[in-house]
């Protein structure tokens, strides 16, 4: 949020010019003949986010495996509200788009921003139930899949055959390092950046190959987890058998004890969980912020915002991530109740469930990204379509945050 309103003080200030210029200083990479040159702005779109992408895929994975996505019975529910969140955005944009030039842009008011949108409902922490948060993680999650999926099939401009199939290779590696029970990272990480190339020279988005390497990473431990609790006190018995009488310093059987213990915990534990548990932190403190550094810099004049937010591009974001997302979350949810196909998340209301249909049209980072790759080679475009996700987003999360606000206020008095 700090880094947003950064990028827009410098946008708007003295220091424009300087801002712009970084971001399109090219960085280079060259290994003898073979060089890779590009922008920063570039290397944090198409590089850094695939980190981010990864951290998704690897979310995905879990949710599915053993998450809120695991049983049907009980994933239903995220991934109705989650399709219908999807659907009804992009049906009101290309209403208000229809045969515009702006048409393309469909998929920019389809995504939830789940860093956002799980932000708020932390400050509302005291106020929702656990289970409203698990919601809308599971709504997001879907809401993810569908956004990689839009832009792997309908924002790739040409496909080249020959670098795709290399990429698909190095995956097909990556599989067989798991399949041979490699839990060492180093060489996932190394085909993984193969991989990544591959898929940039193709094509197709490269982060892309983020969410597809995380399907790799191994999700089961090296060793039973039921055999830990017996391994680890033996090791303590050991670790006492060896105690010295400083109370300060460790002695050389002392260590190796508890190198054998961390060996043990790294095997009863996954790569998949401990990467998405070391990886969550860099990602929001630093791949997030960057990326709303490098986008959320738009110029706002006074004297022509006015003009701008009406034109169709962002009116049709507004109205897609405002009233799209609330009558594809809240309506479908609400259907989906009525018909008894699912139910309400545990202690959670329908006044609950709109709250959480208002913070999802908080669409800014997927959102931007999509919009970057919809109007490639469109500046007006992509600005238009960066101040409507802006505007929607504040509104949304700042409504949805008074609206559940309000309803545990109202509660309370009750």
């Amino acid at each position: 949020m700090l880094t947003t309103v950064l990028a827009l003080i410098l946008a708007n200030s003295s220091l424009s010019d300087v801002y712009t210029h970084i971001l399109h200083t090219n960085i280079d990479l060259t290994i003898g003949t073979w060089s890779l040159s590009h922008p920063i702005h570039y290397w944090i779109n198409d590089g850094l986010m695939t980190f981010f992408f990864f951290i998704i895929g690897l979310e995905i994975k879990r949710e599915v495996l053993a998450g809120e996505l695991s049983n049907i019975k009980v994933a239903i529910l995220p991934i109705l509200a989650a399709i219908g969140g999807m659907i009804f955005p992009a049906l009101l944009y290309l209403i208000i788009n229809n045969g515009g030039e702006g048409a393309i842009g469909w998929g920019v008011p389809m995504a939830t921003d789940i860093a956002f949108a799980i932000s708020v409902l932390v400050l509302l922490k005291k106020s929702i139930p656990t289970s409203l948060v698990t919601f809308l993680v599971a709504l997001a999650i879907v809401d993810d899949l569908g956004a990689v999926l839009v832009i792997a099939t309908f924002y790739t401009d040409q496909i080249h055959l020959l670098p795709l199939a290399l990429s698909g290779v190095s995956f097909l590696i990556l599989v067989a390092f798991n399949r041979f029970g490699i839990h060492t990272m180093l060489p996932y990480l190394a085909v993984g950046l193969f991989m990544w190339f591959f898929m940039l020279e193709s094509g197709v988005h490269a982060t892309i190959s983020g969410v597809i390497a995380a399907m790799a990473i191994p999700s089961k431990p090296k060793r039973i987890p039921s055999d830990f609790p017996k391994k680890i006190k033996g090791l303590l018995d050991e670790y006492g058998e060896h105690s010295n009488q400083s109370e300060h310093k460790l002695n050389e059987k002392q260590k190796t004890v508890l190198m054998k213990m961390e060996r043990n915990i790294n095997e009863v534990g996954t790569p998949a969980s401990r990467l998405e548990n070391d990886l969550h932190l860099p990602i929001a403190l630093i791949v997030i912020p960057l990326f709303a550094l490098a986008n959320a810099g738009i110029v706002i004049d006074l004297n022509s915002i006015g003009t701008t937010i009406m034109q169709p591009i962002p009116v049709g974001i507004m109205f897609g991530l405002v009233v799209g997302k609330v009558i594809g979350i809240f309506g479908v949810t609400w259907l989906a109740i009525k018909s008894k196909i699912a139910r309400l998340p545990k202690n959670s209301t329908m006044s609950q469930i709109f709250g959480v249909s208002l913070l999802g049209g908080i669409g800014f980072t997927m959102s931007i990204f999509v919009a970057d790759l919809a109007f490639l080679g469109s500046p007006d475009f992509i600005f238009q379509a960066k101040v409507g996700v802006l505007a929607a987003s504040l509104f949304s999360g700042v409504s949805g945050y008074l609206w559940l606000k309000l309803i545990d206020k109202s509660t309370e008095t009750l």
